[in-house]
């Protein structure tokens, strides 16, 4: 690489010049991207195990960050009668109230021989009416298509295509779906990812590669037991060929994540576009002075909310502990614009990180050839025999974090993977992925670089981080006693794929 060209590289990748603050929305250095913090998975009195106003979540996501906040309460056959026109009405208030706050009104949908995922639509004629008419017709709280069954399974298919239709139709002019807590139970098996990727590979996009609830696994602030709730082993609709250690986290990340080589790896090598984000999945959150009232027991049965909760002493042995969006968890996407459109695009795209407890300030990561520069989630295409360079920056954290101390960043993993094509539905692994190299931040502001000579074959790179607590090179397996969130901190990016031609 020349010198000019190599100055243009980091000047476009924002290394010869500061870039602005994360979460703040404010461009990278070469103007191309704003990067915003936000969380696709959040719950409020609207969802049967929920508690907090609309307001109050997203005055908390505010205080931490957030840019973009989708509020993703449960379906359930009260929310169906009861709730969908009166949180539309609660959101249509808040976006009038919070106009800095990129909002969306999207449900967790209970898919159909599966668990749990994220929809939110953009642009959507009479969207509560959309979203109930799915409701009503696709979550198997309502329909009963729980079990997991071929049929069932045909169901949530016929679900992406009730989107795509809407789509086409000119009703919304895009949804985007994301497999919430994958492995939490076991219940959504590698060709029921496989196959709604495949039938929308624009709605179905990814996976939460880190659940919410992390604060289950704190001793001081919660109970002490497992991170993200990931207590459970194989049930009658889990898939039996998952192994028992599927069923724990890893440094806080879902197992198909965090093995390197692993389910996540295994749909990469295949050379599809299969992005990661981390989320809060907010319900009741560490040691929030905001308490449920008395009601009851049938209140949400017949009204579809919960009672508005109150200021009281700090909650004791709440049901689930998770944080508030970006208080613990952060998907930070590069838009090109702050708007609800350019956020949906960018998670699209596959151009987002992902963060817990505050490890790093920023991250970037782009890889270079003749052909151009690409970031997180792009394809660059080069000409056998190229040479090609990735650069990653960081800027490590600074300020103290929700938990009162500065993290610090240890290592960064260059994670390289071989596209091979196409396989079984079924596939689990490949073994065709390796740390390319290991690097170790000294400073605020860090920047490697590393390249590939002579490049024959495609491949695509990846990168994770972690500040070391744990001692060992890969993530650990998070069991009670050792399962502090605070205490394991990691960050991932999404990859970059390289083609030949």
């Amino acid at each position: 690489m020349s010198e000019v060209a190599r100055r243009r590289f980091l000047q476009g990748a924002g290394v010869l010049g500061v870039a602005g603050a994360l979460g703040t929305g404010t461009a990278s250095a070469s103007g191309r991207y704003q990067w915003l913090s936000g969380d696709h998975h959040t719950h409020t009195q609207y969802s049967y195990d929920g508690m907090y106003t609309v307001e109050q979540q997203i005055r908390g996501a505010l205080r931490h960050g957030t840019d973009w906040l989708v509020i993703t309460d449960h379906g359930h056959a009260s929310h169906e009668a009861h709730s969908v026109e009166a949180t539309a009405a609660d959101l249509q208030r808040a976006r009038k109230k919070f106009p800095h706050l990129l909002l969306w009104h999207g449900m967790e949908w209970n898919v159909p021989g599966a668990e749990h995922a994220t929809l939110f639509l953009e642009d959507c004629r009479d969207e509560a009416g959309v979203l109930r008419d799915f409701e009503r017709q696709f979550d198997w709280r309502l329909n009963g298509q729980e079990a997991s069954s071929p049929a069932n399974e045909r169901k949530a298919l016929d679900a992406i295509r009730f989107l795509q239709t809407k789509i086409r139709n000119g009703t919304m002019k895009s949804a985007l779906v994301f497999v919430n807590h994958p492995m939490r139970n076991g219940r959504v098996a590698p060709h029921e990812l496989r196959n709604m990727r495949d039938l929308a590979p624009d709605i179905v996009v990814g996976m939460e590669g880190a659940p919410g609830a992390q604060g289950d696994g704190d001793p001081l602030r919660g109970p002490g037991g497992h991170r993200g709730g990931y207590a459970n082993s194989p049930g009658s609709n889990s898939y039996a060929p998952y192994p028992p250690e599927a069923y724990k986290t890893y440094g806080g990340f879902d197992w198909m994540t965090a093995k390197v080589g692993g389910v996540w790896d295994s749909l990469l090598a295949e050379g599809l576009g299969w992005w990661i984000t981390s989320n809060s999945d907010s319900h009741f959150n560490s040691r929030d002075t905001i308490v449920r009232v008395p009601e009851p027991g049938d209140q949400f049965d017949l009204t579809g909310k919960h009672l508005d909760p109150v200021e009281g002493p700090p909650q004791v042995l709440p049901p689930y502990v998770d944080f508030f969006p970006c208080e613990f968890s952060r998907t930070v996407v590069g838009a090109t614009r702050r708007t609800r459109g350019a956020v949906m695009e960018g998670l699209r795209a596959g151009r987002a990180w992902v963060s817990h407890g505050g490890l790093v300030d920023d991250l970037r990561f782009q890889v270079y050839a003749s052909g151009g520069t690409e970031t997180m989630g792009g394809r660059l295409r080069v000409r056998r025999g190229s040479d090609v360079t990735v650069l990653v920056k960081a800027r490590l954290a600074t300020r103290p974090n929700s938990a009162g101390f500065v993290p610090r960043l240890r290592r960064l993993d260059l994670i390289k993977g071989e596209v091979t094509g196409r396989s079984s539905s079924e596939t689990l692994a490949t073994p065709h992925v390796k740390v390319e190299r290991s690097y170790e931040p000294r400073w605020h502001y860090a920047v490697f670089t590393h390249t590939f000579r002579n490049v024959r074959e495609p491949f695509y790179l990846r990168l994770r981080g972690t500040d070391g607590n744990r001692g060992a090179f890969e993530p650990q397996a998070d069991t009670p006693g050792a399962a502090n969130p605070w205490e394991d901190l990691w960050c991932y990016t999404n990859p970059i794929f390289v083609e030949v031609r």
